[in-house]
Formats: C-alpha cells, sequence, structure tokens
C-alpha cells in the first residue's frame, strides 16, 4: 500500500471494514477479509487496532453516527418543535437507510459478544434518544404537546421506528417507508396529544401494486 500517515492508515482500516461488514454482516466479517480488502496484510491492522471487536465499533459507529450527525443538521433546519419533530421521524436513520439499519440489527446481535461493540451502538442509541427527548421537551415547554414523561416517550417512539424498520429491511413488499412514516406518525400523535398532522403522499415508486407493495428510496 502506498505510505499513508497513521491516521490515514486506521481511517483506510476503518473503510475497508465498513466494505466488507456491508457484503458479510459484522459477525463474520475478520482481520483476513479486512486485510484482503485493503491489499495488505493482517499485522497492519492488530497494529492499529487491538482486537477485531474494535475494528467493527469503529467502522459501525462511523456509519451510524454519520447518520445522526445527518439527522441533527435537518432537524436543525425547522424551528417549531412539531415541525422539528416530524423531520426527526422522517430522517431517523434505519427508516431511511436499509445498509445503516442493517448494521445496527447486526450490532445488536453480536452486542453480548463484542464489548466495544456494544459500546458503540447502545451510546449512539442514547444519543439518538436525547435528540427526540430534547424535541419533546422543547414542544411540552411551548404548548405544542402534552407529555408527562418525555424520557419514556422517547423510547416507546424509538421502539416504533426501530420495530417497522426492521420490517421494511426484512419485508420491504409488505411494509412501505411511506407506511413506516404514516403510522410512528400516528404513534407520535397519541403519545404527544397532537392533532392529527398531514400525511405526506407517497412517491409514486411506492405505490401498492395487486402484487404487493413497492419500497422508494427515502421519504423526502
Amino acid at each position: 500500500m502506498p505510505r499513508m500517515s497513521p491516521q490515514l492508515r486506521r481511517q483506510a482500516i476503518v473503510d475497508a471494514t465498513l466494505a466488507v461488514a456491508l457484503r458479510k454482516g459484522l459477525a463474520t466479517t475478520t482481520v483476513r477479509d479486512v486485510a484482503a480488502e485493503m491489499g495488505s496484510s493482517s499485522g497492519l491492522v492488530h497494529h492499529y487496532f487491538d482486537s477485531m471487536d474494535d475494528v467493527l465499533a469503529a467502522a459501525f459507529e462511523q456509519a451510524a453516527g454519520g447518520d445522526l450527525e445527518a439527522a441533527r443538521a435537518k432537524v436543525a433546519e425547522v424551528e417549531d418543535p412539531a415541525g422539528r419533530l416530524i423531520r426527526f421521524l422522517q430522517t431517523y436513520s434505519p427508516a431511511q437507510s436499509d445498509w445503516t439499519m442493517q448494521l445496527w440489527l447486526d450490532a445488536w446481535s453480536e452486542a453480548a459478544r463484542r464489548p466495544a461493540l456494544q459500546q458503540a451502538s447502545r451510546r449512539l442509541n442514547l444519543e439518538w434518544h436525547a435528540l427526540i427527548r430534547e424535541i419533546i421537551d422543547a414542544g411540552v415547554r411551548d404548548g405544542s404537546f402534552v407529555c408527562d414523561d418525555s424520557n419514556a416517550a422517547g423510547w416507546r417512539l424509538l421502539s416504533v421506528l426501530d420495530g417497522l424498520a426492521l420490517q421494511v429491511v426484512a419485508h420491504d413488499s409488505v411494509i412501505t417507508r411511506h407506511d413506516v412514516l404514516s403510522w410512528v406518525t400516528t404513534a407520535a400523535e397519541l403519545e404527544l396529544s397532537l392533532p392529527r398532522a398531514s400525511r405526506p403522499a407517497p412517491d409514486r415508486a411506492e405505490r401498492r401494486s395487486d402484487a404487493g407493495a413497492e419500497g422508494f428510496d427515502g421519504f423526502e
């Protein structure tokens, strides 16, 4: 490989790990796979990371953390809490990106066996929760929402999103992304005593046919 700084070399390892994990899954990605992806030796990977667990955690955090930062930026574009909540639901990564959701599923599955991956997924999950809780609290303060426990409400809404997004990834011919957004918006309305919001119109690529539903690439 061309000579790189330690920082760039470490980044190259993370990028290669992510590329392999997207093809094979986190559970079956090995040091040898990553080295082959880079055209290097396994020793190089071991030089920069203490364990494969650390490598996988870094790759997962890069992908999932990027989605979180993108969602924060999208939410920040909207001023009123109700609009920010809808924007959050629209941009929540598991519903928006199949490949990221698949990484989350892998991370949850492997968490009990890989402490570093468990810590990364837990930290990011808490940050997603903190974002939606901040939105809920702002809505309660200005009278837009009614909620006695924003902590619990945030977890319930995230759980609905995660469960529905899993169905999209696993069974995209049955549940569409528009279904996810519509149903979780209904859940948010009930959770926060909101008036019924305007439903986003389904994209043409998402309209159901007689044979079943067809997914589309995003809510927006």
